[in-house]
């Protein structure tokens, strides 16, 4: 047994050792709040493709906010929203020129701001219409996905496929069914989300992010009743928090609460930005 007890003991040392988890935090918002943002103690921002890189409008426009990227020093992790409402991208009035078109003004300002990641969510532009089958608005989705790839790699951008809970999207509800879209691209500029609201929403157990890690390079966080910032209510994140320390997830974490109207709904902006960040690091242990 005295043989053993300083190997014990080795052991524990290099536990205490181990330095804790720490992910990096991001803020979905608008430009104009980095300054917040920043200040709050927030490592990047994350922004909206059609306020930033505005793909139906001049390079002039872009240039314009791209410019003011630069005065503020705003560090910008990824963009989202990628189709809008009116770019269906599944049934039988599928846009799959205009979207190509779009997304490679986006990837070529993307990549022109450093942005290295763009969020394939958009929950309007990929619902299946009513009565059209929704295997076939899949196969669409990743036929799509597979036409984005090359395009994504020749500007240096992944395109990351993002479940969303039925509330959102009527396909890829889980991250499972995100992970299948992403397998069957095969592509390394096509890669997953993981947004642990919408994986609360549909019950999708944290032991996914295992089991699906190697796919994902961002994830997005908000609480489930009412998609609110971390602490608001008080939900527990920390299984998930822990399965993204098992697959040693170095990415952002994301706040994306609800948005109506253009608007993110906080209740004091930059007393919840703080609190919020406070709540997710004392979640993390």
């Amino acid at each position: 047994m005295k043989a053993f007890f300083p190997l014990i003991v080795a052991c524990l040392l290099a536990a205490c050792d181990q330095p804790a988890y720490q992910p990096l935090f991001s803020v979905c918002g608008k430009l104009s709040e980095y300054p917040a943002v920043s200040k709050a103690g927030y490592d990047g921002m994350e922004l909206i493709i059609g306020d930033f890189f505005v793909p139906d409008k001049s390079d002039s426009v872009f240039l314009a906010n791209l410019e003011q990227m630069k005065r503020s020093d705003a560090k910008i992790v990824s963009c989202m929203q990628f189709f809008p409402a009116w770019l269906k991208i599944t049934g039988p009035e599928a846009l799959y020129d205009e979207a190509l078109a779009w997304a490679e003004t986006t990837f070529r300002r993307a990549q022109m701001a450093n942005v290295p990641y763009i969020v394939l969510g958009s929950g309007d532009a990929r619902m299946a219409p009513a009565g059209f089958d929704k295997q076939e608005a899949i196969r669409q989705f990743t036929e799509l996905c597979r036409l984005l790839a090359p395009l994504a790699q020749k500007y240096n951008i992944t395109v990351l496929v993002e479940p969303l809970a039925r509330k959102y999207s009527n396909i890829i509800l889980t991250l499972g069914e995100g992970a299948a879209v992403v397998k069957a691209v095969n592509h390394p500029n096509v890669q997953l989300l993981c947004d642990i609201y919408h994986m609360l929403l549909e019950n999708d157990p944290p032991d996914e992010i295992i089991k699906y890690g190697e796919y994902i390079r961002h994830c997005h966080i908000a609480e489930k009743e009412a998609r609110t910032a971390p602490g608001t209510v008080g939900d527990d994140f920390r299984p998930y928090f822990e399965a993204l320390r098992q697959i040693n997830y170095q990415g952002y974490i994301s706040v994306e609460i609800d948005y109506v109207d253009g608007v993110y709904q906080w209740d004091n902006f930059e007393k919840q930005l703080a609190s919020a960040l406070q709540y997710m690091k004392r979640s993390l242990h």
